[in-house]
Protein backbone atom coordinates (compact mmCIF):
# COMPACT_ATOMS: atom_id res chain seq x y z
CA UNK A 1 0.00 0.00 0.00
CA UNK A 2 2.81 2.38 0.98
CA UNK A 3 4.72 1.50 -2.19
CA UNK A 4 1.66 2.27 -4.37
CA UNK A 5 1.10 5.55 -2.60
CA UNK A 6 4.73 6.56 -3.15
CA UNK A 7 4.50 5.76 -6.83
CA UNK A 8 1.30 7.78 -7.07
CA UNK A 9 2.95 10.81 -5.41
CA UNK A 10 5.99 10.53 -7.68
CA UNK A 11 3.71 10.39 -10.72
CA UNK A 12 1.82 13.52 -9.60
CA UNK A 13 5.10 15.34 -8.95
CA UNK A 14 6.36 14.39 -12.41
CA UNK A 15 3.16 15.72 -13.99
CA UNK A 16 3.46 19.01 -12.12
CA UNK A 17 7.08 19.39 -13.23
CA UNK A 18 6.21 18.52 -16.84
CA UNK A 19 3.45 21.12 -17.11
CA UNK A 20 5.60 23.73 -15.38
CA UNK A 21 8.47 23.48 -17.87
CA UNK A 22 6.85 25.47 -20.72
CA UNK A 23 6.19 28.34 -18.32
CA UNK A 24 9.83 28.43 -17.27
CA UNK A 25 11.01 28.06 -20.88
CA UNK A 26 8.85 30.95 -21.98
CA UNK A 27 10.48 33.35 -19.59
CA UNK A 28 13.40 35.43 -20.79
CA UNK A 29 13.08 38.96 -22.07
CA UNK A 30 9.50 39.07 -20.80
CA UNK A 31 10.85 39.10 -17.23
CA UNK A 32 13.74 41.44 -17.99
CA UNK A 33 13.44 45.24 -17.90
CA UNK A 34 12.44 46.70 -21.26
CA UNK A 35 15.44 47.58 -23.42
CA UNK A 36 14.47 49.71 -26.40
CA UNK A 37 16.53 50.24 -29.51
CA UNK A 38 16.36 51.77 -32.97
CA UNK A 39 17.40 50.07 -36.21
CA UNK A 40 17.86 52.38 -39.20
CA UNK A 41 17.63 50.57 -42.52
CA UNK A 42 18.97 52.20 -45.68
CA UNK A 43 19.34 50.74 -49.16
CA UNK A 44 23.02 51.47 -48.62
CA UNK A 45 25.86 52.93 -50.67
CA UNK A 46 29.31 51.74 -51.66
CA UNK A 47 30.44 55.34 -52.26
CA UNK A 48 32.23 56.43 -49.05
CA UNK A 49 31.81 60.17 -49.66
CA UNK A 50 28.06 59.69 -50.12
CA UNK A 51 27.73 58.38 -46.56
CA UNK A 52 27.76 61.93 -45.25
CA UNK A 53 23.98 61.75 -45.75
CA UNK A 54 23.68 58.67 -43.55
CA UNK A 55 25.91 60.31 -40.93
CA UNK A 56 23.58 63.30 -40.90
CA UNK A 57 20.54 61.06 -40.49
CA UNK A 58 22.22 59.28 -37.59
CA UNK A 59 23.01 62.63 -35.97
CA UNK A 60 19.43 63.89 -36.27
CA UNK A 61 17.97 60.63 -34.94
CA UNK A 62 20.41 60.73 -32.01
CA UNK A 63 19.20 64.24 -31.19
CA UNK A 64 15.59 63.05 -31.18
CA UNK A 65 16.36 59.90 -29.16
CA UNK A 66 19.37 60.79 -26.97
CA UNK A 67 18.92 57.87 -24.59
CA UNK A 68 18.31 55.14 -27.17
CA UNK A 69 20.96 53.02 -28.90
CA UNK A 70 20.93 53.31 -32.70
CA UNK A 71 22.05 50.55 -35.02
CA UNK A 72 22.22 50.29 -38.81
CA UNK A 73 21.52 47.81 -41.58
CA UNK A 74 21.66 47.92 -45.39
CA UNK A 75 18.83 46.25 -47.27
CA UNK A 76 20.81 45.83 -50.53
CA UNK A 77 22.86 42.62 -50.54
CA UNK A 78 24.95 43.77 -53.52
CA UNK A 79 26.00 46.89 -51.59
CA UNK A 80 26.85 44.90 -48.45
CA UNK A 81 28.90 42.42 -50.50
CA UNK A 82 30.79 45.17 -52.33
CA UNK A 83 31.67 46.95 -49.09
CA UNK A 84 32.91 43.69 -47.59
CA UNK A 85 35.00 43.03 -50.70
CA UNK A 86 36.44 46.52 -51.18
CA UNK A 87 36.57 47.91 -47.63
CA UNK A 88 36.66 44.74 -45.54
CA UNK A 89 33.70 46.04 -43.53
CA UNK A 90 30.66 43.99 -42.59
CA UNK A 91 27.35 45.86 -42.76
CA UNK A 92 24.50 43.67 -41.49
CA UNK A 93 21.29 42.91 -43.32
CA UNK A 94 18.06 43.83 -41.51
CA UNK A 95 17.67 40.18 -40.47
CA UNK A 96 21.23 39.91 -39.14
CA UNK A 97 20.90 43.22 -37.29
CA UNK A 98 17.64 42.18 -35.61
CA UNK A 99 19.08 38.79 -34.67
CA UNK A 100 22.06 40.50 -33.03
CA UNK A 101 19.83 42.97 -31.21
CA UNK A 102 17.84 40.05 -29.86
CA UNK A 103 21.03 38.38 -28.64
CA UNK A 104 22.10 41.67 -27.05
CA UNK A 105 18.99 41.83 -24.91
CA UNK A 106 16.80 44.33 -26.75
CA UNK A 107 13.13 43.73 -25.99
CA UNK A 108 11.56 46.50 -28.07
CA UNK A 109 12.91 47.74 -31.42
CA UNK A 110 11.68 50.47 -33.75
CA UNK A 111 12.86 49.80 -37.30
CA UNK A 112 12.94 52.88 -39.53
CA UNK A 113 13.04 52.57 -43.30
CA UNK A 114 15.19 55.23 -44.95
CA UNK A 115 13.80 54.43 -48.37
CA UNK A 116 11.89 57.00 -50.42
CA UNK A 117 8.77 55.01 -51.29
CA UNK A 118 7.01 51.88 -49.98
CA UNK A 119 8.39 49.59 -52.68
CA UNK A 120 9.80 46.07 -52.60
CA UNK A 121 12.64 47.00 -50.24
CA UNK A 122 10.17 48.31 -47.66
CA UNK A 123 7.92 45.28 -48.12
CA UNK A 124 10.90 43.03 -47.37
CA UNK A 125 11.71 45.03 -44.24
CA UNK A 126 8.17 44.56 -42.93
CA UNK A 127 8.31 40.82 -43.60
CA UNK A 128 11.65 40.53 -41.81
CA UNK A 129 10.40 42.52 -38.82
CA UNK A 130 7.27 40.39 -38.65
CA UNK A 131 9.36 37.21 -38.64
CA UNK A 132 11.43 38.42 -35.67
CA UNK A 133 8.58 40.00 -33.71
CA UNK A 134 7.83 38.03 -30.55
CA UNK A 135 10.41 35.26 -30.94
CA UNK A 136 10.84 33.60 -27.51
CA UNK A 137 13.86 34.86 -25.56
CA UNK A 138 14.47 37.52 -28.20
CA UNK A 139 12.80 40.78 -29.22
CA UNK A 140 9.29 40.93 -27.78
CA UNK A 141 7.94 43.74 -29.94
CA UNK A 142 9.02 45.36 -33.22
CA UNK A 143 7.40 48.31 -34.97
CA UNK A 144 8.31 49.64 -38.42
CA UNK A 145 8.46 53.30 -39.45
CA UNK A 146 7.23 54.15 -42.94
CA UNK A 147 9.40 55.51 -45.80
CA UNK A 148 9.72 59.16 -46.74
CA UNK A 149 6.63 59.06 -48.97
CA UNK A 150 3.80 56.93 -47.64
CA UNK A 151 0.68 59.12 -47.38
CA UNK A 152 -0.86 62.15 -49.12
CA UNK A 153 0.34 64.20 -46.14
CA UNK A 154 3.90 63.06 -46.86
CA UNK A 155 3.56 64.16 -50.49
CA UNK A 156 2.23 67.55 -49.45
CA UNK A 157 5.03 68.02 -46.93
CA UNK A 158 7.74 67.11 -49.43
CA UNK A 159 6.22 69.43 -52.03
CA UNK A 160 6.90 72.23 -49.56
CA UNK A 161 10.36 71.05 -48.55
CA UNK A 162 11.99 69.99 -51.84
CA UNK A 163 11.80 73.37 -53.64
CA UNK A 164 13.66 74.91 -50.70
CA UNK A 165 16.59 72.52 -51.30
CA UNK A 166 17.15 73.83 -54.82
CA UNK A 167 20.22 76.12 -55.00
CA UNK A 168 19.38 79.82 -54.82
CA UNK A 169 21.22 80.38 -58.11
CA UNK A 170 18.45 78.59 -60.00
CA UNK A 171 16.13 80.97 -61.86
CA UNK A 172 12.37 80.52 -62.21
CA UNK A 173 12.59 79.87 -65.95
CA UNK A 174 15.06 77.03 -65.38
CA UNK A 175 13.86 73.47 -64.83
CA UNK A 176 14.66 71.22 -61.90
CA UNK A 177 14.41 67.44 -62.22
CA UNK A 178 14.59 65.32 -59.08
CA UNK A 179 15.88 61.85 -59.94
CA UNK A 180 14.30 58.94 -58.06
CA UNK A 181 15.27 55.29 -58.32
CA UNK A 182 11.96 54.00 -59.64
CA UNK A 183 10.56 50.50 -59.47
CA UNK A 184 8.07 48.16 -61.10
CA UNK A 185 6.43 47.76 -57.69
CA UNK A 186 3.03 49.49 -57.21
CA UNK A 187 4.80 51.84 -54.79
CA UNK A 188 6.23 53.64 -57.83
CA UNK A 189 2.94 55.60 -57.96
CA UNK A 190 4.38 57.95 -55.31
CA UNK A 191 6.79 59.44 -57.86
CA UNK A 192 4.15 60.80 -60.26
CA UNK A 193 2.09 61.66 -57.18
CA UNK A 194 4.91 63.81 -55.83
CA UNK A 195 5.41 65.34 -59.28
CA UNK A 196 1.78 66.48 -59.30
CA UNK A 197 2.12 68.13 -55.89
CA UNK A 198 5.36 69.85 -56.93
CA UNK A 199 3.90 71.12 -60.19
CA UNK A 200 1.25 72.96 -58.20
CA UNK A 201 4.04 74.80 -56.38
CA UNK A 202 6.38 75.35 -59.35
CA UNK A 203 5.51 74.22 -62.87
CA UNK A 204 9.20 73.93 -63.78
CA UNK A 205 10.01 71.32 -61.13
CA UNK A 206 9.77 67.70 -62.26
CA UNK A 207 10.28 64.20 -60.87
CA UNK A 208 11.87 61.47 -62.99
CA UNK A 209 13.07 57.95 -62.25
CA UNK A 210 15.88 55.69 -63.43
CA UNK A 211 13.84 52.48 -63.55
CA UNK A 212 10.18 53.52 -63.38
CA UNK A 213 7.77 56.27 -64.35
CA UNK A 214 8.08 59.17 -65.02
CA UNK A 215 11.15 58.58 -67.17
CA UNK A 216 13.50 61.28 -68.42
CA UNK A 217 12.19 60.65 -71.94
CA UNK A 218 8.68 61.53 -70.79
CA UNK A 219 9.87 64.86 -69.38
CA UNK A 220 12.05 66.14 -72.24
CA UNK A 221 9.14 67.00 -74.62
CA UNK A 222 7.63 69.22 -71.91
CA UNK A 223 10.96 70.97 -71.39
CA UNK A 224 11.17 71.64 -75.14
CA UNK A 225 7.59 72.89 -75.30
CA UNK A 226 8.19 75.29 -72.40
CA UNK A 227 11.33 76.69 -74.01
CA UNK A 228 13.55 75.63 -71.11
CA UNK A 229 17.24 76.38 -71.68
CA UNK A 230 18.80 75.16 -68.45
CA UNK A 231 18.11 72.12 -66.28
CA UNK A 232 19.16 71.40 -62.71
CA UNK A 233 19.47 67.72 -61.77
CA UNK A 234 19.11 66.65 -58.13
CA UNK A 235 18.87 63.20 -56.48
CA UNK A 236 15.61 62.11 -54.87
CA UNK A 237 17.49 59.43 -52.94
CA UNK A 238 18.79 59.39 -49.38
CA UNK A 239 22.39 59.38 -50.62
CA UNK A 240 24.12 60.77 -53.69
CA UNK A 241 25.63 57.41 -54.50
CA UNK A 242 26.20 55.42 -57.67
CA UNK A 243 22.92 56.38 -59.36
CA UNK A 244 23.45 60.08 -58.71
CA UNK A 245 27.12 60.11 -59.68
CA UNK A 246 26.81 57.90 -62.76
CA UNK A 247 23.21 57.65 -64.03
CA UNK A 248 22.48 61.30 -63.27
CA UNK A 249 25.73 63.26 -63.38
CA UNK A 250 28.14 60.87 -65.10
CA UNK A 251 30.09 61.49 -68.29
CA UNK A 252 28.75 58.35 -69.99
CA UNK A 253 26.54 58.98 -73.00
CA UNK A 254 23.48 57.45 -71.35
CA UNK A 255 23.63 59.59 -68.20
CA UNK A 256 20.85 62.14 -67.73
CA UNK A 257 23.39 64.95 -67.92
CA UNK A 258 24.77 63.68 -71.24
CA UNK A 259 21.32 63.05 -72.73
CA UNK A 260 20.06 66.52 -71.82
CA UNK A 261 23.27 68.17 -73.01
CA UNK A 262 22.93 66.47 -76.40
CA UNK A 263 19.35 67.75 -76.56
CA UNK A 264 20.68 71.29 -76.29
CA UNK A 265 20.12 72.01 -72.60
CA UNK A 266 22.66 73.52 -70.26
CA UNK A 267 22.88 71.19 -67.27
CA UNK A 268 23.95 71.68 -63.66
CA UNK A 269 24.05 68.73 -61.26
CA UNK A 270 23.76 68.81 -57.47
CA UNK A 271 25.31 65.82 -55.71
CA UNK A 272 23.52 65.93 -52.37
CA UNK A 273 21.30 63.12 -51.11
CA UNK A 274 18.02 63.88 -49.38
CA UNK A 275 19.60 62.67 -46.15
CA UNK A 276 21.82 65.75 -46.17
CA UNK A 277 18.89 68.12 -45.68
CA UNK A 278 17.68 68.40 -42.08
CA UNK A 279 14.15 69.36 -43.14
CA UNK A 280 13.82 66.12 -45.11
CA UNK A 281 15.42 64.02 -42.39
CA UNK A 282 12.84 65.48 -40.00
CA UNK A 283 10.17 63.65 -42.02
CA UNK A 284 11.86 60.30 -41.43
CA UNK A 285 12.34 61.18 -37.77
CA UNK A 286 8.61 61.94 -37.48
CA UNK A 287 7.82 58.50 -38.90
CA UNK A 288 10.31 56.94 -36.49
CA UNK A 289 8.66 58.69 -33.54
CA UNK A 290 5.34 57.17 -34.56
CA UNK A 291 6.92 53.72 -34.69
CA UNK A 292 8.77 54.23 -31.41
CA UNK A 293 5.64 55.44 -29.63
CA UNK A 294 3.85 52.31 -30.85
CA UNK A 295 6.24 50.31 -28.68
CA UNK A 296 4.82 52.03 -25.60
CA UNK A 297 1.59 50.08 -25.92
CA UNK A 298 3.45 46.79 -25.44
Amino acid sequence: MFHCRSLRLMFIAALILTFSLPAFAGHGHEDAPAKKGILLVAFGTSVPEARVALDNINEEVAKAFPDTEIRWAYSAAMIRNKIKRTENKVIPSPAAALAQMGDDGFTHVAVQSLHTIPGQEFSDIKKTASAFDGIPKSISHISVGTPLLNTPADLAAMAEILPATVPAARKKNEAVIFMGHGTHDPGNIYYPGLATYLQEKDSNIFVGTVEGYPSLDSIIPTLKAKGIKKVWLMPLMSVAGDHARNDMAGSEEDSWKSILTKKGFKVTTVLKGTGEYDAIVAQWVAHLKTAFNALESH
